[in-house]
């Protein structure tokens, strides 16, 4: 009787498939372009200002007014998609590449329910997460408990995606910087709009893998409660491409020859440096902690286990829960387990009071 390891297995998938999208020469490398000179330096500056003071300098955040669409709808819900100019500041709107000037958004609610008596989460995307279908199918089926679900379209993604960049294969390090801080920036935007405009009585924010990461950001940086849900997530995106499996898919030599004498190691050392500032871990702890919860995979090749308990570590009172699976398996397999987190931090938050 052969036994088989199935973490082994969903291990090995997550580097069958990083061998495929990641280290075939059909397929072009993360940062081809190398680290982005004065963007990257200039970018190094305005991340640094993400940190614990920056939360009660903007806010509110500038505010947005998207216009609507309807997609489709039913007798009990209706889909919209929305469009509105980015509301970071002008330094990183020059930053930006033309094509993601305008943010884009699908907004899947419930029909003649009050906000003021459902909840709204706003689902940011992964890397290569460039539609809204994937992230819709997780939200859909949460429509019976009263949830809506708001999904961002990241620049550099989608229809956001500069002419030049093939695929999600950011062309230089500073456009990963860039993208972190705009995704953040446009979050922050659409929770407001549902806490303010729209009124609805809970508010979340959750993602998968860099999503994650930017959804604990976000939910770290809102000054009142609001749940919380990193997905598959590191703690920094120094984690993934430094040690997951992301690293085999960098243009390390790229970057060599574009941080003129520094030898591979510095490199590395220097991609550590400069991912350090994505390191969630020093963001403040949000206002509920207990309404934070990971979910972790057993046997994730991108994303080692230390970095998801370091991250539980740093905000005491949060929860992690693990699925079975790798990457790829979990991301494939597990929604219901991610629906489950979405509704139990949801239940965690106490109803805004919509006499005030």
């Amino acid at each position: 009787m052969v036994t088989v390891n199935v973490g082994l297995l969903h291990y090995v998938l997550d580097h069958i498939y990083g061998a495929c999208v990641h280290r075939t020469k059909l397929s072009t490398p993360f940062f081809s372009r190398g680290w982005g000179g004065a963007k990257l330096d200039h970018l190094e500056t305005m991340i640094k200002q993400l940190f614990p003071d920056f939360a009660a300098q903007n806010w509110p955040p500038a505010v947005i007014q998207p216009n609507w669409t309807t997609v489709w709808e039913t007798k009990t819900a209706c889909l919209k998609e929305g469009v509105f100019r980015t509301p970071c500041d002008e330094q990183l709107l020059e930053a930006l590449p033309p094509e993601s000037h305008n943010a884009r958004v699908a907004f899947l609610a419930p029909k003649f329910v009050s906000p003021h008596k459902m909840a709204c989460v706003v689902h940011l995307a992964g890397t290569g997460d460039h539609t809204f279908e994937r992230r819709l199918r997780l939200g859909g089926p949460l429509l019976k408990e009263n949830i809506a679900t708001m999904v961002l379209e990241s620049p550099f993604y989608g229809q956001r995606r500069p002419s030049l960049q093939r695929g999600s294969k950011l062309l230089c390090v500073s456009d990963l910087l860039l993208l972190g801080r705009v995704t953040i920036d446009e979050a922050r935007s659409l929770l407001y709009w549902l806490d303010s405009d729209a009124g609805f009585g809970k508010t979340g924010v959750c993602g998968l893998s860099m999503g994650g990461v930017h959804a604990a950001m976000v939910g770290s940086l809102h000054p009142t409660p609001v749940a919380t849900l990193p997905f598959l997530s590191p703690h920094s995106a120094a984690v993934a491409f430094c040690e997951g499996i992301l690293k085999h898919g960098t243009a390390w030599n790229a970057l060599k020859e574009d941080g003129a004498s520094l030898t591979l190691e510095e490199v590395r050392e220097r991609m550590r440096s400069v991912l350090s500032l994505t390191d969630v871990t020093r963001f403040p702890i949000p206002k509920s902690p207990e309404a934070v919860i990971f979910v972790g995979a057993t046997d994730d090749g991108y994303i080692p286990k230390h970095s998801v308990l370091q991250f539980q570590k740093a905000w005491p009172g949060s929860e992690v829960r693990w699925v079975t699976g790798g990457h790829v398996s979990s991301f494939l397999l597990h929604n219901d387990e991610f629906r489950r987190a979405i509704v139990d931090a949801l239940n965690r938050l106490q109803w805004k009071d919509s006499s005030l």
